[in-house]
């Protein structure tokens, strides 16, 4: 290990400190988080509107406001971002994170606030590394250089002017010491670059020769980026390009359909995979054992959580627990209040508690993508698994896939339909669609019901996509970028015919 390396080793045992009294202290973490959100806010507009200053405790907190979904603070965050001051937030706040929209927008735009940022993004971060260092044997990671697949940023435009917006890894690596941002490769100016495809043919490019032992980002993203290093190297492996490579840190999707893939391109175990989830609204948790990958909850980055049962989801005024209320595997729609204006914010993922000393979860999908048309309650977890599974059996890898409903009609049976694209066709599909209805059967009860004797949904439909089918979609619907994703799951069928046209 190296000094400066060293040094940083030594600097990390303070956020190991912290991250070990919230665990043994999650509640009386939790409410302070909520305290100094109530406090900083309270002469805001909204802290005025529902007279934060009088909320001592967490009841009234939840009597006091409704919860919120985006539409119902995008008229708020509009004027903030067009220069007006201390609306959800003191203050004039610069820093927007854009990310996938609503069903009336293509984006949201989540603030940054000056708090946010330091003691959400930043210190999640610091987190992040102290647990790698805490959990790896000397990772040296700053005896070497990091790549960051971030987004872009617009620093200007005539509608929002003095507001910077871009995907909230950008937002975040812009605002990075120069320091930091010196271990990076290759540098600011293509880190941030528009064009993704661009991008990472320039990354590729730059380090190639370097030392990289650390790399962050999506595993879409960065599944593109290794096929570019082998091709343009003519190795087998990252680990014959990078030898002293050490963390792949990974969030956005779920690992699950891509673990082969990256244990072939990474063939040894002294690299390790850490998934975070860091979302545009928020820093919420980070693997920290090696041998699984439940996330620990952060109880002290200036959000306090609260979690709807999802057989509350939909009403005007759903129960929600705090964390002393919650169960283990049980579905939960997750709800935040935060240091950049977030009161009570639906997020649109649902969680489940894996263990409860200390609060460690596992994201089971998103509000709006599922399956429920025949009463299957289809989540993405099912899916990923399922696909997952019948991968390993066929010996096969997959690049992307979605999945929409087929709607019953006198002449058509009900069911699902499924477009993916593999890395390299199976040989025989309908043994493959067999194979996989059969697997979701096992993991989903209520699917196995619906397709018993195939009386409620028929068996699923399979579409085996060409090349790039999805990354063409993505293209031709200004989805490119780091932050955003394939649907996987939709209770309509919008996207798989949109999908369909490229396929």
């Amino acid at each position: 290990m190296g000094l400066v390396d060293s040094i940083w080793a030594q600097y990390l045992k303070l956020p190991k400190f912290e991250i070990d009294h919230f665990i043994e202290n999650p509640h009386e973490v939790q409410w302070k988080q909520l305290q100094r959100i109530i406090q900083l806010s309270s002469y805001s507009e909204w802290g005025i509107k529902y007279n934060f200053s009088a909320i001592s405790n967490i009841e009234e907190w939840k009597n006091t406001l409704p919860v919120f979904e985006y539409d119902e603070l995008k008229s708020n965050i509009q004027r903030m971002m067009k220069g007006e001051e201390n609306i959800l937030w003191p203050g004039r706040i610069h820093n927007y994170a854009k990310s996938s929209g609503t069903t009336s927008d293509k984006s949201k735009f989540i603030p940054i606030t000056h708090e946010n940022h330091k003691d959400n993004h930043t210190k999640g971060g610091l987190r992040l590394m102290a647990i790698i260092y805490d959990l790896i044997e000397d990772p040296a990671i700053l005896d070497g250089k990091s790549i960051l697949l971030t987004g872009s940023v617009q620093t200007h435009s005539e509608m929002y002017p003095d507001s910077m917006i871009g995907d909230v890894s950008a937002v975040i690596y812009k605002n990075l010491s120069a320091v930091l941002k010196s271990f990076v490769v290759p540098g600011e100016s293509f880190n941030l670059l528009e064009d993704s495809e661009k991008k990472l043919d320039i990354i590729a490019e730059k380090s190639i020769k370097e030392d990289v032992r650390f790399l962050a980002g999506s595993p879409t993203w960065v599944l593109i980026l290794c096929k570019k290093l082998l091709a343009l190297t003519g190795k087998k492996t990252i680990i014959e390009i990078w030898p002293n490579f050490k963390v792949l840190v990974h969030g956005a999707v779920s690992f699950v359909p891509y673990r082969k893939s990256f244990e072939e391109l990474f063939p040894t175990e002294s690299v390790h995979f850490i998934e975070t989830y860091n979302a545009s609204e928020g820093y919420f948790a980070i693997q920290d054992q090696l041998k699984s990958d439940e996330l620990l909850l952060l109880l002290d980055v200036g959000i306090f959580y609260e979690f709807i049962p999802m057989d509350e989801l939909g009403k005007k005024k759903p129960r929600t627990c705090i964390l002393n209320e919650v169960e283990l595997n049980k579905n939960y729609a997750l709800v935040i209040s935060t240091n950049s204006g977030l009161y009570r914010y639906i997020v649109g993922d649902t969680i489940q508690f894996t263990c409860l000393n200390p609060f460690r979860i596992k994201i089971t999908g998103r509000i709006k993508q599922f399956i429920n048309v025949f009463g299957e309650e289809l989540m993405v977890s099912n899916t990923d698994e399922a696909i997952k599974i019948a991968c390993d059996h066929f010996k096969l890898k997959i690049k992307e896939y979605t999945v929409a409903p087929i709607f019953q009609d006198p002449e058509t049976k009900g069911g699902h339909e499924w477009i993916i694209e593999f890395e390299s066709n199976p040989e025989d599909s309908e043994a493959f669609a067999d194979f996989l209805d059969l697997t979701l059967q096992n993991l989903n009860s209520d699917y196995e019901a619906k397709r018993f004797k195939s009386l409620a949904m028929g068996r699923l439909k399979l579409h085996i996509s060409k090349p790039d089918c999805f990354k063409e979609w993505m293209k031709a619907t200004n989805r490119i970028g780091a932050q955003k994703k394939v649907p996987r799951l939709a209770n309509h069928r919008s996207f798989l015919e949109e999908i369909l046209k490229f396929a």
